[in-house]
Parts: structure tokens; sequence; C-alpha cells
């Protein structure tokens, strides 16, 4: 067990004689830990994230609080955390009969969510491998690319025409590297490969992409690589790359051609890590078996990778203090206020999730496999980024998802100088989605983003402990409240909504209320099956409920594409608009359920 985990815990004494409130200085300790440099950042799958983990069980177990039936502090569960190169990839491209072996990571580099195995086939350019008919635009426009490599661009065409279809100076979803190979599967490509677009960025030096650095799913249907400039014009025959680039961009007009006398063979080697990971989880028992669940998730990015929202300084130490160092502290202290009272009339479970960062793993894995009966939960209390408040604004989700919880939100914020802004959904990108989707109520509590969200700015020293630890006093009492009443909180459904909460990595829920294209009104579970996308939920009235989908289904097809992924079906949503009907199939059981659903507009 490393030193610094044995410090605070063990210094502190954590007498229950000693447990009578919120100490500011108590509460920054615990961030000072768990985003110090020796934790870096606290990626999933990291043996900072399991210091961590053994952090917070000490502190629950020096509470004297109890382990959950008998299983320990600790919730395991298996999370892919990484890919890494194999040693067997390889790359021979024969043009006009003459063969040439390829370098990886010189002259090409598979991306990391590229499907593994051995490929062959010929090979057509398709421009930047778009097609957008909400601007009459299509790379793929008079040719055929089933069975065949697709050589693309990287980004969109006219990127820096203010005037362009395509937003001039901000990237469209078209742009996203897996965009394009959802496009190209969807046109029964082979594998996709992709090539800078030199024309827009020459001034950059070019290189491959770091392995890793492009976001995508664990793993794609189909390859997907790329290659340097030099490479790919010596297959076209006479023609350059940034000359049909520049045509591109003059008319948007399709260039795409079929590269003759070019094939390729490719072999393909990624490594998936599998790794087990853990919720940390402490009871302290009441006198019936319901109880309130005050939740937060203890990962962070790590050392950035492709989710730092500061791409240049990936690789340096992302700290996560405010996310989510913040609210771990949190349930810290109100497990120390709680255990400390007399014996509560409904029990308080203690939640530190892992996973977040990467979709709500953590939170995803216990909703499924919960310690404790779901029904009996009267509300989660989710702390995701509390310790920055500013300017007395405080953020409240959830409030309209549980009967009586607006008058006791009212009541308890007159007390405190807070500016509340409540919200009714109990959607959004953290933990407390996991629970609405399994009708318990929930509150989510927030401070909201800033400058340093998802950087390496995210220190301890920018902490205001004292604003955090009175947002520890506003739930202390809600959740107090709530523990004493005659009756839980009845859930009730609220449309769902994109929260404040600004981040996390997953792709925008499958139609649930944010994000582009059509309504489609599915929630999805982020802990993936192998293949298709599971509803977590299903929202009622919307066009997925009225098609007869429900939670618990897998989406296998949308319309005339395969889903694989939630990144497919985000793709193949966006590809439609609302008033079009589409035939869907999904997996229900061990049986084919096939409806069409009528799409709507977005709200």
């Amino acid at each position: 067990m490393r030193r610094i985990i044995l410090i605070s815990f063990v210094l502190s004494g954590l007498l229950r004689a000693a447990l009578p409130g919120f100490d500011a200085g108590r509460y920054l300790d615990h961030i000072k830990y768990l985003a110090s440099p020796e934790l870096r950042g606290r990626a999933t799958g990291s043996p900072e994230l399991e210091a961590a983990a053994a952090y917070i069980a000490k502190q629950f177990q020096a509470l004297g609080l109890k382990p959950v039936a008998g299983t320990g502090y600790l919730q395991p569960f298996q999370v892919t955390t990484a890919a890494k190169l194999g040693k067997r990839n390889q790359l021979d491209v024969s043009v006009g009969g003459q063969t040439t072996d390829l370098q990886p990571e010189k002259d090409f580099i598979p991306l990391s969510f590229s499907a593994s195995g051995t490929f062959d086939a010929p090979v057509v350019f398709a421009g930047y491998g778009i097609t957008a008919t909400e601007y009459n635009y299509d790379d793929y426009k008079g040719i055929d690319a089933k069975g065949k490599f697709v050589l693309v661009l990287a980004h969109e065409p006219q990127e820096f025409d203010e005037k362009s279809i395509f937003a001039g100076k901000v990237y469209t979803d078209h742009a996203q590297t897996y965009s394009k190979t959802a496009n190209a599967r969807a046109h029964g490509a082979r594998g996709v490969i992709v090539v800078a677009d030199r024309m827009n960025h020459a001034t950059d030096t070019e290189s491959l992409e770091t392995f890793g650095r492009t976001d995508g799913p664990a793993e794609a249907p189909i390859p997907t690589i790329q290659v340097k400039e030099d490479v790919a014009n010596a297959w076209l025959g006479g023609k350059s790359l940034r000359d049909l680039e520049k045509a591109l961009d003059t008319d948007l007009k399709p260039q795409s051609f079929e590269l003759a006398g070019v094939r390729i063979h490719e072999k393909i080697e990624i490594e998936r890590e599998v790794k087990t990971v853990n919720n940390v989880v402490a009871y302290l028992p009441g006198q019936t078996d319901e109880y309130v669940v005050i939740g937060a998730h203890y990962d962070h990015l790590g050392l950035g990778e492709q989710y730092s929202m500061a791409p240049s300084m990936a690789g340096t130490v992302h700290p996560g203090a405010d996310d989510n160092a913040s609210g771990t502290a949190g349930v810290l202290e109100l497990a120390r206020y709680f255990a400390g009272k007399p014996k509560p009339k409904r029990g308080m479970l203690f939640l530190s999730f892992a996973g977040e960062e990467l979709g709500l793993l953590g939170s995803g894995y216990y909703a499924n496999h919960p310690l404790l009966p779901l029904a009996k939960a009267a509300l989660m209390t989710n702390l995701d980024m509390i310790g920055r408040v500013r300017e007395g604004k405080l953020y409240v989700g959830g409030a309209g998802t549980g009967t009586g919880l607006k008058p006791l939100l009212d009541s308890s914020a007159s007390k405190y100088k807070f500016q509340i802004d409540y919200s009714d959904s109990g959607y959004g990108s953290s933990d407390h989605t996991s629970f609405t989707t399994k009708q318990v109520p929930v509150l989510f509590f927030f401070s909201g983003l800033h400058g340093d969200y998802h950087k390496p700015g995210d220190t301890w020293d920018k902490i205001d402990s004292a604003a955090a630890v009175e947002v520890l006093s506003l739930v202390a009492d809600i959740a107090g409240q709530v523990d004493g009443a005659p009756e839980m909180p009845k859930f009730i459904r609220v449309e769902p909504k994109v929260s404040a909460h600004g981040g996390d990595n997953a792709p925008s829920s499958s139609g649930g209320g944010g994000g582009y294209g059509p309504n489609f009104g599915s929630i999805p579970d982020f802990a993936e099956p192998p293949k298709g996308v599971r509803f977590a939920d299903v929202k009622e009235g919307s066009p997925a409920a009225l098609g007869g989908l429900k939670a618990g289904d897998i989406l296998i097809t949308f319309g005339d594409r395969d889903i694989a992924n939630l990144y497919d079906f985000t793709y193949a949503l966006r590809s439609h608009k609302a008033g079009d009907e589409v035939l869907v199939e999904v997996l229900r059981g061990d049986k084919k359920v096939s409806t069409k659903v009528k799409l709507t507009e977005r709200k």
C-alpha cells in the first residue's frame, strides 16, 4: 500500500465523538490527496485509481460504516480501458503490379478504434468521406465503395470559408473521423484510409497522429488507418491530393474515383486492455430497509489523452480537483456527518463510482447490479463538480423527478445564500442518469463549468472549500428531510434535457434530448453490449415509445444501417430529419422485433 494513502485517515482519529459537522480544511485535505501529483489524475484502470479507492474505503471503515451484505467496500466490474498497437501491423500496397511494404508508425498507423484482422481490397478515393444530405453534398455520388477501401481526407471542405455551408470556423460532426468510418460502412466499404488535408493545413508538420488520440468506440466493425500524404499521392495515377482538395473546395462537386490498379493488403492488430476496477460502497443502516443514496464519481482523465480539453497538454497530469475530487470529498464529509447522528429512519448508502469519465460506467454497473434493492431507494443525490461556486450560483438538476422535491428544495435553499438554478430533468452527463433510468428520484448538485474543465489546471488550490461545505450543508439538510419523511418521494418521469454539466466523453444521448438531428426518444446504456445499443430508458410519448420500443431493447438496425455501437446510432440518426419514418430492429431477449418509428423535431 502506498505511503501517501496512510496519511489523513490515520492522523485524523475519526472518532464518533468528533463528528459534529463540516470542516472546510478537512474537506480540502481530501481533495489535496485525491488531486495530488502522486495520483496522476486517477484514470480508470490505473494503479492510482486503485489507491484512491483504497483511501475512500479506509475512510468509510474508520467512520464505522458497514460493507453492504458482506461484500466488502469494493464492488468490482470490468472495463475496456485502453488500446495499444500490437506487434503485427502490416500494410502492403500493390500499384500496377508492383508491391510496396509500408512501415507502421512511419508510413501508416491504425486508429485505436480500428477493427483487427486481415483485409484485402481495391481502393477508391472518396473526397472527404462525407454524405451530408442537409447540404446536398455527397462524396460517394457516382462511385461504388462496396467491398473496397475508401481513401478519405481529414476534416471537411471549405473549412476556413465563413460563408461555407459547412459552417466555416466551426467543424461540423461530419468532420469527425468516426463519422467518416460510419459513413464508409454505410456504403459497404471494406475499410477506411484517412490522409491529412494538407492544402488547408500546409503549415503543419506532417506526422501521423499519436495512437489513441482520436475518439471513437472501443472497436469499430471495419479497419481504419491513417497514411501520410506522399504515400497516398503515389496511388493516384498522376493526380495530387492537394489539387483534388482545391477542386472540392472550389465548387463542392465530388472528385471521387476508383484508383486503377491499386490494391491494399493489411494486417491490423490492436490489443485492448480489459481491467477490473471498483465502485466503493458503504452503508449506514437505518430503522427500515429504505435508504437515501449519496454518490459521486472519483475517477478522472489521468494524463488526458484524447479526452483532454487542452490537446497540446495531453500526456501531462490532469488532477481533476473539481471534477470530481470535490464531489468525492463531499461524500466523505457527508458520511462523517451522518455517521455522527442518531440512527436514521432510512439508511444512508454512500457510493463512489469509477468509470464516469468513460461513460457513466460505474454508476451504470451499480444500477444494473445493485447491492440494495433500488425500489427501496428514496432519493439519489449526485455531487459532481461542487468545488468552484462562483457568484453564489449553484445548479440543481432533477427537481421534478420526485414528488415533494421542489418544495423541499425551496424550503432548504431559503436558509442559504445560493442563487439556485433548478432544472426538472434527471438526465444528463453524470451518474444520476443511471438512477433516473431505474425510476429513482434524483438530485444533481453542480457548481458550473469553468476554464479548467478537463485540463491540467483543475488543481486543488482553486477550490472554494468554504462555499463547498455550504453546498454539503444544503445536501445534508435535504437528505436528512427525505430520510425522516413519512413516505418516500414517488418517481416522476421528466422529459430528458442536456444538463448544465457539459462534459464527459460518451456521445450525446441517442435522441434523448440534446445533440443534433431529429428526436428519437431513447436514453442509451453506455455499458454497451458486444453489438448494438441497449436502451437504458425510453422517453414516454417519444417516437421510440410510440413505436413500441422499451427499456432493455438492443438496437441493431436503424433504417438501412446496421448499428454496432452508439457512435453508429448517433451518425445514423443525424442522417435523418424530422418526419422521416424509419424501420428499426431491436433484440428483445432472444427475439428480434421490428417496428416503424416516425421521428419528430428535437426540442
